[in-house]
């Protein structure tokens, strides 16, 4: 039994777009020209357990700053919307480790998850539906990103809340009680096989969460196994 438990940052959808379809070109800068270019959010997670620190390119756009390591990532950013490349570099010495492409469309938010080991690394990309959560709760979505896990069952305070998940495969978006403390556990699909194990997390009411499940079973050493994160992707 493997009970590597890890808790990184938070994203954050900056308030000022919560309302996304209008508000989403007013967050843009003033260029002076009646024409908006279609935009889009995107976040993106680095869940390859074994990639060094990267960064991330769409088109020849880099878009952050400092490094990406393993359990971190990039909150929500405006993108042009259409076809993009997807471009995952080192970071520093910017060699290419990955490439994909994805179609962003317009007025719509993305999540996007490099996933597996380093020399198979792939794109997981969700298209994210964040609307408030009712009085006094909190929305959670589950993922599954660990390439060599059994299907798997997200246990929320010994309440299997999201059940039989095999890789790459996800929850949409479910109530809990908000302001709550939990303890989040990943077992095997069907048994009290623990997985992986993150305490003393508390959802407050009214934001939205994502608890990832990454790493490998074989990882060689403890940072490679299996852990939970989550990240914050909206708050009201």
């Amino acid at each position: 039994m493997k009970t590597n438990s890890i808790f990184k940052r938070k994203f954050i959808l900056p308030a000022c777009i919560i309302g996304l379809a209008s508000l989403l070109s007013s967050c843009l800068k003033d260029t002076g020209s009646d024409y908006s270019p279609p935009v889009s959010l995107v976040s993106f997670f680095q869940a390859s357990p074994d990639q060094t620190s990267l960064s991330l390119y769409l088109n020849n756009n880099k878009v952050n700053v400092g490094p990406i390591a393993y359990g971190t990532g990039l909150d929500y950013f405006r993108a042009y919307s259409g076809l993009r490349n997807v471009n995952v570099n080192t970071y520093g010495v910017n060699n290419q480790v990955f490439t994909d492409t994805v179609t962003l469309k317009p007025d719509q938010i993305y999540s996007l998850f490099l996933t597996n080991k380093a020399n198979q690394s792939e794109l997981v990309v969700l298209k994210d539906t964040i609307t408030q959560p009712q009085p006094n709760t909190a929305s959670v979505r589950f993922i599954d990103l660990s390439p060599d896990a059994p299907n798997v069952d997200l246990v929320l305070n010994n309440d299997p809340t999201v059940t039989n998940k095999t890789y790459k495969g996800f929850s949409k978006f479910l109530p809990v009680t908000g302001n709550s403390v939990y303890s989040i556990q990943v077992k095997q699909a069907g048994t009290n096989t623990v997985l992986a194990t993150l305490d003393n997390i508390t959802f407050s009411s009214n934001r939205v969460y994502t608890i990832i499940f990454a790493g490998r079973l074989a990882g060689a050493t403890p940072a490679d196994q299996p852990a939970i994160f989550y990240v914050t992707n909206a708050y009201y």
